[in-house]
């Protein structure tokens, strides 16, 4: 009995860790994400209207509402990931109270924390108001975890922290060598403002960001000189960490879509015996494309033009027997291309999906220029001629390699 109730126990606590971090796709997790992303919309969204007196008055009573329904959830849900924690996969290793105390340091728990910090405190002490509105301002920050951009960009600032903290160094540098060399110029001209290196620092943070107040110039020659070649040092300076972003940023995507086209790609029978120098070669022909729901992706009747690899979703091809779905890893549209037929039924899209194409010329380039891609599409097609029409795991229906494009008629009718 102790066996079974601690299996359940686990079983529980895996699900709760699943759920909160994402790891299942089933609709308990979508309900609890959106419910936590709409929580965490209204609650900043309240607190910013609050500070509007006009607002306050008239709505007071729905904001302290939501931040009472805000505070209960965010509550609940610190409480289970921290439950949970053990299932974390950089925890695994650690036993449960280190888990748990390594979660409790981590940066998203902190900031878990502080966002229903504040109204836990105001139970008990008198805090300042405006303390609290910024600290409940920090379940903006939340969203990053239902955000895969917004996590992609932390781990890219996270890689890049090296870089980004000695260009840091360098903009300081810049700061400290610009206010310096202005002070010696314009000291006896503006004693009050450029008077000691760190009052003239506010000038040269001021010009080497480009956003130039004005409050402070310099009027001497030398200044002016100083000031010009401080302004060109900030456009450089400012683009460094902008670049090293934006170039990390673009790589991390293009691993992550490398990553997934190539094991797409490897998985597909028609290229599952290939080489990584072939499969490769059919990666730099593929565009990738977001279908819609219930979006028409091959029109019955059409002119074959490209093959479809599925990377995620789900489509269905519509058959006169009975419609046939294919999801992830399979494919369609090939046999049409190869044999130049009509398409034989209609490809819809049951769910948001994301295709990787392959024109029709790109293919008949891959085999000319790689036989082995050839030698094995030619088996694949010989081995679809006994294929039935309900075979789910390839192009749409058998008739595609029986009949040929007629290009004097018009397209096949239903």
């Amino acid at each position: 009995m102790t066996a079974e109730k601690r299996g359940w126990y686990y079983r529980t606590r895996r699900r709760t860790h699943l759920i909160l971090d994402g790891g299942g796709h089933d609709w308990a997790t979508r309900f609890v994400h959106r419910t936590l992303v709409v929580l965490v919309a209204f609650s900043v969204f309240a607190v910013v209207l609050e500070s509007v007196p006009e607002y306050g008055h008239k709505y007071g009573p729905l904001f302290h509402a939501i931040e009472y329904v805000a505070v209960v959830a965010f509550t609940i849900e610190y409480l289970m990931r921290l439950w949970s924690a053990p299932d974390h996969t950089p925890y695994t290793d650690r036993t449960s109270t280190a888990a748990r105390l390594a979660f409790i340091v981590s940066g998203s728990a902190i900031i878990d924390l502080l966002t229903i910090l504040p109204f836990y405190l105001s139970l008990f002490i008198a805090t300042d108001l405006r303390v609290m509105v910024l600290l409940r301002l920090l379940r903006f920050f939340k969203l990053a975890r239902y955000s895969a951009g917004i996590r992609t960009l932390v781990a890219v600032m996270e890689a890049e922290r090296k870089a980004l903290v000695a260009t840091g160094i360098l903009l300081f540098g810049a700061v400290l060598f610009s206010a310096s060399a202005i002070h010696i110029a314009e000291q006896d001209a503006q004693p009050e403002a450029f008077g000691t290196i760190p009052t003239a620092m506010w000038w040269a943070i001021v010009t080497i960001t480009t956003v130039g107040y004005g409050d402070v110039t310099p009027v001497t020659v030398a200044g002016r000189m100083i000031a010009s070649v401080t302004m060109v040092l900030g456009y450089v300076m400012l683009g460094l960490p902008v670049g090293i972003v934006a170039t990390a940023f673009a790589e991390e995507i293009h691993r992550r879509e490398f990553v997934v086209t190539w094991s797409m790609v490897a998985s597909v029978p028609l290229f599952r015996t290939l080489g990584a120098t072939a499969i490769a070669e059919i990666m730099r022909y593929l565009s990738a494309q977001s279908i819609p729901a219930g979006t028409l992706i091959v029109r019955r009747g059409d002119l074959a033009q490209s093959m479809y690899f599925i990377a995620e979703g789900e489509v269905e091809i519509e058959l006169s027997r009975e419609p046939a779905r294919l999801g992830p890893g399979q494919f369609f549209g090939e046999m049409a291309i190869l044999h130049k037929t009509l398409r034989t039924a209609n490809v819809r899209a049951v769910e948001p999906t994301k295709l990787l194409v392959l024109d029709a010329y790109d293919l008949q380039s891959l085999i000319m220029r790689n036989p082995e891609i050839g030698d094995a599409i030619r088996d694949v097609a010989a081995s679809r001629q006994e294929l039935a029409p309900e075979a789910q795991h390839g192009d749409m229906i058998e008739a595609e390699l029986a009949r040929p494009a007629d290009t004097t008629e018009g397209p096949a009718c239903d």
